[in-house]
C-alpha cells in the first residue's frame, strides 16, 4: 500500500459513520474551508522561516485538506481524489505544450509567460467564463486578490503607464481619507480607506512585489521589534504598559540600529 492510500484509508475511516470520528463525520466543503487557507499559510509560515522540518509537517496538513475535501466529495458522488490528480495532471501537460507537445521546448521570458495566459484565457472561455475578472478567486486574502485583479485588467490595456500615476492616485486617496476622517463620516471613510489599499496593492503589482508578502514581512519585522522593546523594559523589571510612548519609540528606534549593525 502506498502511503497516499494508506492516508485516503486513514480518511475514509474517519468519515465512516459506523465507528468513524464524529467531528470528522460533522464536517461540509464549507466548514473545512477556513482550515484549508489556515493550512495553506502555515505552509508559507514555515517557509519564511525556512524550518524545513516543519515545511514537511505542515504540507501533510496542507495535503490532508486535500484528501478531506476529496472524499466529502467521493460521498456525494461528486469526484474522487484520483479525480483530483487527474485533473491536474492534464492540466500540467495542457498548459506546458513546450515540454509535453510539438512547440517549440526553447521558448523562454515573455513568450513563455504570454503562451500560459493564452492557454488559461482558452481555458476560461471553454468554461463559459468570457470577462476578464470572472476567475480571480473571491476567497483569496483581499491584498492579494486586488493585486491580481490590477493584473488581469492591465492585460487588456486597462493600467497606468508608469508608477508615477499610480503615486499621484495614492496621494489623491490619502487626501479623500483625511478629508472623510476630518468630517467624521466614519462609514465614507472606511469606503475610502479600501481604495488607499487597493492602490497600494496595484502599486505593489507595477512593482513586481506580492503585497501578501510584503506585509507578512512587515508584519514579522514589527514582531521582532516589538520583542525588543518587551526584552529591554524587562532588564528593568518594567512591562510596555508601565512606559510610555516616547519611551518605546526611542526602543523600537534602537531595535532598527541593531538590526542594521
Amino acid at each position: 500500500m502506498t502511503p497516499i492510500d494508506h492516508l485516503l484509508g486513514i480518511m475514509a475511516t474517519l468519515r465512516n459513520p459506523d465507528g468513524g470520528c464524529p467531528w470528522d463525520i460533522e464536517q461540509t466543503f464549507a466548514t473545512i474551508a477556513p482550515y484549508t487557507i489556515e493550512e495553506a499559510y502555515e505552509v508559507a509560515d514555515a517557509i519564511e522561516r525556512g524550518d524545513f522540518d516543519e515545511l514537511k509537517s505542515e504540507l501533510g496538513d496542507l495535503l490532508f485538506q486535500v484528501v478531506f475535501h476529496a472524499r466529502m466529495a467521493e460521498e456525494q458522488g461528486l469526484f474522487a481524489f484520483d479525480d483530483v490528480a487527474r485533473a491536474m495532471s492534464d492540466k500540467l501537460i495542457r498548459r506546458h505544450p513546450h515540454v509535453f507537445a510539438d512547440e517549440d521546448p526553447q521558448i523562454t521570458g515573455p513568450a513563455q509567460k504570454q503562451r500560459w495566459e493564452d492557454i488559461k484565457a482558452a481555458e476560461r472561455q471553454a468554461k463559459a467564463q468570457t470577462g476578464v475578472l470572472d476567475d480571480v478567486p473571491v476567497g483569496l486574502p483581499a491584498l492579494a486578490r486586488a493585486a491580481k485583479l490590477t493584473k488581469r485588467a492591465a492585460r487588456v490595456g486597462f493600467d497606468w503607464p508608469s508608477t508615477d500615476e499610480v503615486f499621484e492616485k495614492l496621494h489623491e486617496e490619502v487626501a479623500e481619507l483625511r478629508a472623510e476622517i476630518a468630517a467624521g463620516d466614519l462609514d465614507k471613510a472606511r469606503e475610502e480607506m479600501g481604495d488607499l489599499l487597493f492602490v497600494v496593492a496595484n502599486l505593489a503589482r507595477k512593482l513586481g512585489v506580492e503585497p501578501e508578502d510584503a506585509l507578512r514581512g512587515t508584519n514579522a519585522k514589527f514582531v521582532r521589534r516589538f520583542e525588543f522593546i518587551e526584552a529591554e523594559l524587562a532588564r528593568n523589571g518594567r512591562t510596555p504598559a508601565q512606559s510610555d510612548l516616547a519611551e518605546m519609540d526611542g526602543l523600537w528606534n534602537a531595535a532598527k540600529t541593531a538590526e542594521r549593525a
